[in-house]
Parts: C-alpha cells; sequence; structure tokens
C-alpha cells in the first residue's frame, strides 16, 4: 500500500511495536498473539492486527506472530534494516543525554556527529564523538551521508539551526526546541517539545482535586 494512503499514526505505533516485540525476544517467546501485543501495550488487538495489516500478512489464525519474523518486517518497514546516520546539533544536558542513544540502540540509526557554537564545547568528547563547529556541519553531512538532524539549542536559535541542516542536504529534523520550524516541503519535522506535553498534560487531570473520601478539595 502507498505510504500516502497509510496514517501517521499508525507509523507512529509501529516503534512501539518494535519495543514490545524486543521485549518479548528477550524473553525467548517465539509467538505471540495480537491479544498478547495489545495487554503489554494497552490497545486493542483489533488495532495493532489492522494497523499491520496495512504492510502485509505477518501472522497466522491461531497461532500469532512469530516474533523475530515481525521484528525483521516492522525493521524493514521502517527502514531499519539499512544504516541510517545521525547528527546532533546543541551539547547541552539534553544534547549529552541522547548521545547515549548510541549505546543502547538496536537498529542501524546512528548519532555519527555533534555539532554545537560554544567555543569551550567545541574538541570535548561526548561517547566517544568529537564536538565539532557548525562551521563543519555541511562538510560532514555530506562526507557522512547524514540524512537525519536533531536540534537540541534554546528556542531562539533553533530556526537558524535548523536553516543550516536543511542547507546541509538532510532528510528529516527531529526538534527538541520549543519552537515551530520552517523548512521546505521536501524536510519532514518531528517535534518533541516537553513544555507543549506537560502542559497538554494538564487538561487530562481531574478539574478538583478530591480527598479520599471522594469530597472535592477547595
Amino acid at each position: 500500500m502507498k505510504q500516502d494512503k497509510i496514517s501517521e499514526a499508525v507509523v507512529r505505533r509501529l516503534p512501539t511495536y518494535l519495543q514490545v516485540l524486543y521485549e518479548f525476544e528477550r524473553r525467548e517467546v517465539v509467538t505471540v498473539s495480537s491479544q498478547e501485543l495489545g495487554n503489554e501495550l494497552g490497545l486493542n488487538p483489533a488495532q495493532i492486527r489492522k494497523d499491520l495489516a496495512y504492510f502485509g500478512d505477518f501472522g497466522r489464525k491461531g497461532v500469532g506472530y512469530d516474533v523475530l519474523n515481525l521484528i525483521g518486517h516492522i525493521r524493514q518497514i521502517l527502514k531499519l534494516n539499512q544504516k541510517i546516520n545521525v547528527a546532533l546539533v546543541g551539547t547541552g544536558n539534553l544534547g549529552h543525554a541522547l548521545c547515549n542513544y548510541n549505546k543502547y540502540s538496536k537498529d542501524n540509526m546512528k548519532i555519527v556527529a555533534v555539532f554545537d557554537e560554544n567555543v569551550e564545547k567545541i574538541g570535548k568528547k561526548i561517547n566517544h564523538l568529537t564536538v565539532q563547529p557548525m562551521s563543519e556541519l555541511k562538510q560532514t553531512v555530506i562526507e557522512q551521508q547524514i540524512r537525519i538532524g536533531i536540534i537540541t539549542v534554546p528556542d531562539f536559535a533553533a530556526q537558524a539551526v535548523a536553516n543550516q541542516i536543511v542547507e546541509a542536504g538532510v532528510e528529516g529534523i527531529l526538534n527538541f526546541a520549543p519552537a515551530v520550524l520552517r523548512v521546505p516541503e521536501h524536510v519532514r519535522v518531528h517535534y518533541a517539545d516537553f513544555t507543549k506535553e506537560l502542559l497538554s498534560l494538564a487538561f487530562y487531570l481531574e478539574s478538583e482535586r478530591r480527598n479520599t473520601d471522594g469530597s472535592a478539595l477547595d
């Protein structure tokens, strides 16, 4: 099925399926049903079957899904069976933490270059990666065939960094800065805005705090 017929919500659920399948693999589970996947994820099994059916028929009725086989298919769907190099811009606390992704990732997507404009940070090591100046961004993107950029700079600097990343030739951006980026149509941007997520979470809280006996607090 063509990619434009598959909703973004479906694509965003696939990594979640992959994570729980890795856990089943770790437990040496050979086959798993959509019901078992649903129980682990808190999702309707029918939703899981429908999502996977967009990409093919991976399960057997009455048996379920072969765990290793389904892991392989989802990795292929997400293009994780090919090497995808990533650049990170911004070496604050969050940038440091994200560099740990390389340590634990089971996939071919790796942060291979780190950049900062702070001269005091340039040349320092973060998990075996040397912090490079922004002036080397474009050349490094080309040489290392970097396809994705991660932005972890303050909001006021995010657009300028995005412009440099786009000019360097990346195809996708993961933006952690609380700023809406303006990029060409051919560049995909995903946002990981902690502030927005925290504020929207407040909507789902009870409108009034309650005592243990059920009465509302003033």
